[in-house]
């Protein structure tokens, strides 16, 4: 028999001072039982870093012809594709002939290979950010999961500033690179 997803309640109020955005945004997630908890957090990590209105968490991890997280317009047009973890360069560019803008939350122990061996080849790509957190942090934020999340998280000149269960934690958003159409 198969294990069911897990269901968090995500309630975040967000202040992204760089680009504007001031939202408290409330949404479920599901948790697919093969699933880490740090890819989880990863996930919720990059559902604020990139959002933007009516982005949404996808089936992502069950379905392979989708992001963990995306935006569509009116017309069903792919605006925004986000990825998260360290997937093959193929996937990302292929993701860039169907999106306006893909983005990735680069994360996990292969990250310094990963960045030697494919960030070349993304380079080219013109409607790309990618961007990475450190991986103690994602450990730390893991520490304090529970099913029903509320964080208040402040992004400013590349730092994100997290306030989670009584604790306060910050970390540097380190952007790789970053097509100016995210600018």
């Amino acid at each position: 028999m198969a294990l069911p997803s897990i269901i968090y309640r995500l309630s975040i109020q967000l202040s992204d001072i760089d680009r504007g955005i001031y939202r408290t945004i409330q949404t479920t997630v599901a948790r697919h039982p093969s699933e880490t908890e740090e890819r989880l957090v990863a996930r919720l990590l990059a559902y604020a870093l990139f959002y933007e209105e009516d982005l949404v968490f996808t089936r992502g991890i069950c379905t392979g012809d989708e992001p963990d997280i995306w935006s569509k317009g009116p017309d069903g047009r792919v605006r925004l594709w986000v990825e998260v973890g360290l997937p093959e360069p193929e996937r990302l560019i292929k993701a860039s002939r169907h999106a306006l803008r893909v983005a990735l939350l680069a994360f996990g122990n292969g990250l310094p290979n990963w960045e030697r061996q494919y960030l070349a080849q993304l380079s080219d790509v013109p409607t790309i950010a990618i961007a990475t957190v450190d991986q103690g942090f994602i450990r730390r934020l893991t520490e304090l999961l529970e099913r029903s999340i509320s964080w208040e998280i402040t992004i400013t000149e590349d730092a994100l500033y997290l306030q989670a269960a009584g604790q306060s934690l910050e970390t540097q958003v380190q952007v790789i690179f970053k097509s100016k159409c995210f600018e």
